[in-house]
């Protein structure tokens, strides 16, 4: 499941996050409504954690533009104590298009739950099964499995198998796999990549479905990868486990 956490204050943000991430959820975040907007337009989400009331641009203008392109996202919104009695608002009232709203201050433990329900039961769009070359990926229940064998994949290993998957095909780069995957930046990118994907390779077995595409990154194939095939003399192909 993927998640966008969108908090102003830095504090609950990173709060937030870790929490998530403990939870085994693969999460981004952001400090503003328009650094919010960059990343829905980029990637895709499962659930969006959004505070109302951020500055500049205010969050129910994220939800209006997750209510206008039909994103799959479902939305929980982060609403503030009325401001003139210090009463938490009417519960049962939404902002068009919230899937679900939580009053500050809140436990934890409650919207990690709400953030599952929600995501559980994303909307149509974005399938929790993804399937290619015999690689079966279940990203509600975290399960891979190739030709029925089970998988035990690192989180990394598994971040970077679904961003292939969800690819379908295309190239992905070193660059967008680390911002997809990796919740700090590596002090060595090429290298960080290079080794998941070794481990990644080896866990998958053979035959070979994962493609280096030189200068450009790597993708997931619809068979055996031509660049980790046996070559005419035996050997494998220069640079096949890139």
């Amino acid at each position: 499941m993927r998640v966008l956490v969108v908090e102003d204050e830095e504090f609950l943000a990173d709060m937030i996050v870790s929490g998530l991430r403990r939870a085994a959820l693969t999460v981004d975040i952001a400090h503003s409504g328009r650094g919010a907007l960059d990343r829905l337009r980029r990637d895709a989400y499962d659930v969006l954690v959004l505070d109302r009331d951020l500055p500049g641009l205010h969050g129910d203008e994220v939800v209006r533009y997750v209510v206008e392109q039909a994103l799959p996202t479902r939305v929980l919104l982060l609403v503030a104590a009325g401001p003139a009695t210090g009463r938490a608002p009417d519960p049962g009232r939404q902002e068009p298009g919230a899937d679900d709203r939580l009053t500050k201050p809140f436990a934890f433990d409650v919207l990690r739950d709400r953030v599952l329900a929600l995501g559980h039961g994303a909307r149509a769009g974005r399938p929790p099964v993804i399937e290619r070359a015999g690689v079966r990926l279940d990203t509600g229940r975290r399960l891979a499995v190739r030709d029925g064998r089970p998988l035990a994949l690192s989180r990394r290993e598994f971040g970077v198998l679904e961003v292939l998957l969800r690819a379908r095909g295309a190239v992905v780069g070193d660059d967008e796999l680390i911002e997809e995957v990796w919740e700090e930046q590596p002090r060595h990118r090429t290298n960080a990549v290079r080794v998941t994907l070794g481990t990644l390779r080896a866990k998958l077995g053979e035959p070979p479905v994962i493609e280096t595409v030189p200068g450009a990154g790597y993708r997931m194939g619809d068979g055996p990868a031509a660049d980790d095939a046996p070559s005419a003399s035996g050997e494998p192909a220069a640079g096949a486990r890139g």
